[in-house]
């Protein structure tokens, strides 16, 4: 008997489900590019309870007969295509034939369409058709899908909240809107309208509705064309980032792509008026012959891969440069290197190592630069030798003034018990960084505190310093309770309708920051107060940055995202300034008492040491 037996197509279909239906963001993508794909003008998604519940799409296109009806439920049947040449020439968003047989062996699908003379009602009940009649209805195609992933309970499992796939869902619904800005859609959950667009083809209209007013106040229009591509749509100036990518979209005849080369293209563009570790806001669409994109990589359809990428990369880059040139100069200065896209593991601290001999020569040589140390590093050792003699002398006396009488057996038993006692202890006590005790020599060119210690010359990163010392001071504040202060005029936030519905988990997530978020409209947040220490930061961009994070996670670690907005506020606020004795020794003191006074909130060293052995190497 053979072994090899060919799946039925139920089998068949719930394999393809696995990769076309993820969620039920990936539902409404594939019956939302159904429509797009049927000529639609008008498209109307509802859900309840995040598309787990329900998911309805209603259009107004070309609909289909009885018989197409039926045969739309059959593997790898589709209107798209015909033969192989196809695949190298396709217009439309789908051309598998797989979205509907797959969706329809997860869920419960029931379908009213009608091509204007005849009108079908179809019933799919997780890959078994239960009903097939006629029924009138308007032109056009309506499908509902009821109960997801019910019969498949691994897949059910791993869904997050509601609220946080009905935020999917509208993220997807603004990228459909601005990639097709001639058609008009609704976006209704729970009942209620939470997204909408007119559909009259004004870009900047739908990039208002998606992203609020001051982004399309600072849109730069961007028309760029070669010889193979034309480079469509509106890039935001600087002045108003993102700190992810959830702004930044890029479409290939008007398909939603994810292509991390243009991304870097992109960045790339903005060259050095973009801050490190922020994204611009764009809406890009690249016009092209359909013989130099290849979409046929994946089933869900979101990669793909480009003939002449290279000549697109620099088109673009260049183009965006220009853009902003004109509409407000770029900085010109050399050449920084850009944070990866990916964030390899890396298992050694290179960052952590010792300044290396060029900066030891630098330093040893600052006779002939003009610039020389304010105080010698030999009258610091003398103190510290000087420091060290009387505290042997007592440690000595105590010891002969200690000495005990003859002990008796039982004090010597005692004696031994507690002796391994505390050895015990101290075995299994983890060992804790000591902050090496500096003697203070002096300021090097307004930024580096040089230090004598231990192990040899302290030098100590000024800047850093002083942003470890503040953000303790505001860890410590977060343990008691903070002086708020009432703003005049309070902060808004624009959020969109999803974050809105997830106040209340955001408002969780954030009290420990002393942060409350107030809806203000359908898709706006306001705060009234904030902490007085957040009066030291940005308080309108570290809100924004709170708010953002929540659009791709259900939760979110409040703490990492103050940690990375105070780094860059405090260093680039602090400058290099002249400091006195008295004021350099109290920011070492303050610097011992932190809990982590070695590293930045970003990993970034805070002093380094130059043993005496480094020293001697640049001597020869």
């Amino acid at each position: 008997m053979s072994r090899i037996q060919q799946l039925d197509a139920q089998i068949a279909n719930m394999i393809a489900a696995g990769e076309v239906v993820e969620r039920p963001m990936g539902v409404v993508k594939e019956l939302v590019e159904n429509a797009i794909d049927a000529g639609s003008t008008r498209i109307v998604v509802s859900i309840t309870d995040g598309g787990i519940e329900k998911v309805q799409v209603e259009d107004n296109g070309c609909g289909m007969d009885h018989i197409d009806a039926r045969m739309a439920f059959l593997r790898h049947a589709t209107s798209k295509i015909r033969v192989q040449n196809d695949l190298w020439n396709i217009h439309t968003l789908g051309f598998r034939g797989e979205a509907l047989p797959s969706i329809a062996s997860v869920s419960k699908l029931t379908m009213n369409t009608s091509d204007g003379n005849d009108a079908t009602h179809l019933v799919m009940e997780y890959g078994k058709e239960t009903a097939y009649e006629a029924m009138a209805c308007p032109a056009g195609t309506s499908i509902t899908v009821e109960g997801l992933f019910y019969h498949t309970p691994a897949r059910l499992k791993h869904l997050r909240s509601a609220s946080y796939e009905a935020s999917l869902i509208q993220n997807l619904l603004v990228s459909f809107a601005l990639s097709h800005p001639e058609i008009a859609f609704r976006l209704f959950s729970q009942d209620k309208e939470v997204f909408r667009t007119s559909g009259n083809g004004n870009l900047l209209e739908v990039l208002f509705q998606a992203a609020g007013r001051p982004a399309a106040e600072n849109a730069v229009k961007i028309d760029l064309n070669d010889f193979d591509y034309h480079v469509t749509g509106y890039i935001v100036k600087p002045v108003m980032t993102r700190a992810s990518r959830t702004m930044e979209h890029v479409f290939m005849n008007h398909r939603i792509v994810r292509d991390f080369k243009l991304y870097k293209a992109i960045q790339d563009g903005y060259g050095n008026a973009l801050p490190s570790g922020r994204y611009p806001l764009t809406v890009l669409n690249i016009d092209m012959d359909p013989h130099l994109l290849d979409v046929n990589v994946h089933p869900s359809k979101w990669e793909v891969r480009l003939s002449k990428e290279t000549q697109l990369e620099y088109l673009i880059r260049d183009g965006i440069h220009d853009a902003l040139n004109q509409a407000v100069p770029v900085p010109e200065s050399r050449p920084v290197v850009r944070t990866p896209y990916y964030h390899p593991q890396s298992f050694d601290a290179e960052d952590l190592r010792p300044v290396q001999t060029e900066e030891t020569i630098e330093t040893h040589n600052t006779e002939k630069s003009g610039e020389p140390v304010r105080s010698g590093i030999e009258q610091s050792h003398k103190e510290i030798k000087q420091e060290i003699q009387p505290e042997k002398q007592t440690e000595e006396r105590s010891v002969q003034s200690a000495e005990p009488t003859e002990p008796t057996e039982v004090q010597q038993d005692n004696a031994l018990l507690s002796h391994y006692s505390v050895r015990e202890e101290k075995k299994y006590e983890p060992k804790k960084k000591v902050f090496p005790q500096m003697s203070l020599i002096g300021q090097y060119k307004e930024k580096w505190i040089l230090c004598a210690c231990e192990k040899g010359i302290a030098v100590v990163d000024q800047k850093r310093a002083m942003a470890v010392v503040k953000f303790q001071q505001v860890l410590d504040g977060l343990h008691k309770e903070p002086v708020m202060s009432s703003l005049l005029v309070p902060y808004t936030i624009h959020a969109g309708a999803d974050l809105v519905l997830r106040l209340g988990v955001i408002n969780d997530q954030v009290s420990c920051l002393h942060i409350h978020f107030e809806p203000f409209g359908n898709d706006t947040l306001m705060v009234r107060e904030i902490p007085s220490w957040l009066q030291d930061m940005d308080p309108s961009a570290f809100l924004e940055d709170l708010v953002d994070a929540f659009r791709h996670d259900e939760k979110v670690d409040a703490m990492r995202i103050l940690k990375q907005q105070m780094t860059k506020t405090v260093v680039s606020r602090n400058q290099n300034a002249v400091l006195g004795k008295e004021e350099m020794q109290a920011l070492l003191d303050q610097l011992s008492g932190c809990e982590d006074p070695f590293v930045t909130t970003d990993g970034k060293p805070v002093f380094v040491i130059v043993d005496e052995k480094t020293l001697a190497r640049g001597f020869r």
